[in-house]
């Protein structure tokens, strides 16, 4: 059986800027690990992660806020659609092996939250600095976290 890494962060990240690019990288490298992507499946950061993912040949699922799943990002491969707007996350938490947060807001912040709730090894990259997330400040860092918890 594969494992899952769920990856939570801001819906609103642009293209052009770092925390996307930061979970591109992530992607493709969680891809070739021949790891599953988990997230909650719309832009920013999900259609980041989602997007490396699938360039490498990797497999995305998406864990859809709506019953009908029109807002999933064009690289999720699995789309969930649950109806259930924000209390998805956990969710989406639930379903990764270990967790990784890139930035992110209130929703990330509530995911991390489940994170710690469910102890599921949890890694975070410019967000939120809570006690019990492992900070990193690059991606060979989330790469050995990810080697190290899922081995």
């Amino acid at each position: 059986m594969k494992k899952q890494v769920a990856v939570i962060g801001s819906s609103s990240a642009k293209p052009e800027e770092e925390e996307y690019l930061f979970a591109y990288r992530l992607g493709k490298e969680i891809a070739k690990m021949g790891l599953v992507v988990v997230c909650g499946g719309r832009g920013g950061v999900m259609e980041a992660v989602c997007k490396g993912a699938k360039e490498e040949g990797g497999l995305t699922v998406g864990i859809l806020p709506s019953y009908e799943g029109e807002e999933a990002n064009p690289y999720v491969d699995i789309r969930i659609r649950t109806g259930m707007g924000w209390n998805r996350n956990p969710l989406v938490v639930a379903s990764g092996d270990v967790v990784v947060a890139i930035g992110g807001n209130w929703g990330t912040f509530s995911e991390i939250a489940y994170a710690l709730i469910l102890k599921k090894p949890i890694i975070g990259y410019k967000t939120h600095k809570i006690e019990g997330l492992t900070q990193a400040n690059s991606l060979e860092e989330i790469l050995l976290f990810l080697h190290k918890n899922l081995s």
